[in-house]
């Protein structure tokens, strides 16, 4: 749902950080890593202490790397397979360390800590399964097979849980997190049980295929 802004924060918003890197010689991949590197930051550094709108602002800068890296590589015409699969593995320290901190923050004890068990659990179920999301639909690929759709994308996950953190820090209204931990732990859990029943439609049909097709040899 949220593709449809990348053309224009890729083309608009974001070439002056694009060909400025490349004038400094700096790589696809390295503006990757140092974009993982800051949002891992963002999260476990000041998400534990308490500091949510401020990590959300630190993750937020740099979110945008995964913006930037992709428009630099076709700009340079490096798109190649290795960048593909290092920007994707990254994607997943991003994402797992966002949802690890704020489970963090709720398993502080402090005044300005979330100091909740059921929100750390459901934190950690939002962790466990966007990866699990991602994974069913590399899985799936990597067979052939097609496991797309569903309610949460990685894109929208991102930013419901970095826009309601945010909001609910400046307005002092926790509830925006914690609804949001719930939709997103039910979208997440829709989006998983829709691919593998998607996957398995195919897999099926494929399997009823090739039974179809060895019985046919077989009567020749």
């Amino acid at each position: 749902m949220l593709d449809r802004f990348k053309g224009f924060w890729q083309g608009v918003m974001l070439m002056p950080f694009v060909k400025l890197f490349i004038k400094m010689g700096i790589s696809p991949d390295t503006v990757t890593f140092v974009g993982t590197v800051g949002v891992c930051a963002g999260a476990l550094v000041f998400f534990p202490m308490g500091e949510l709108l401020i990590g959300v602002l630190v993750i937020t800068a740099f979110v945008f790397s995964d913006l930037i890296d992709g428009k630099m590589a076709r700009e340079l015409g490096r798109s190649s397979k290795f960048g593909a699969f290092w920007d994707s593995t990254l994607d997943r320290f991003g994402d797992g360390a966002i949802f690890g901190g704020l489970a963090l923050y709720f398993a502080g004890t402090g005044p300005d800590q979330g100091d909740s068990y059921l929100y750390l659990c459901v934190s950690l179920y939002c962790l466990v399964m966007g990866s699990v999301t991602s994974y069913a639909r590399a899985r799936a690929e990597s067979l052939d097979m097609d496991a797309k759709g569903g309610l949460a994308e990685r894109a929208d996950r991102l930013v419901a849980i970095l826009v309601m953190t945010g909001l609910g820090a400046i307005f002092d209204l926790p509830i925006l997190l914690f609804v949001t931990l719930w939709v997103l732990a039910f979208a997440s859990t829709y989006t998983v049980v829709f691919r593998v029943l998607k996957v398995r439609r195919q897999a099926l049909a494929f399997d009823a295929a090739a039974a179809a097709e060895t019985g046919s040899d077989a009567g020749t």
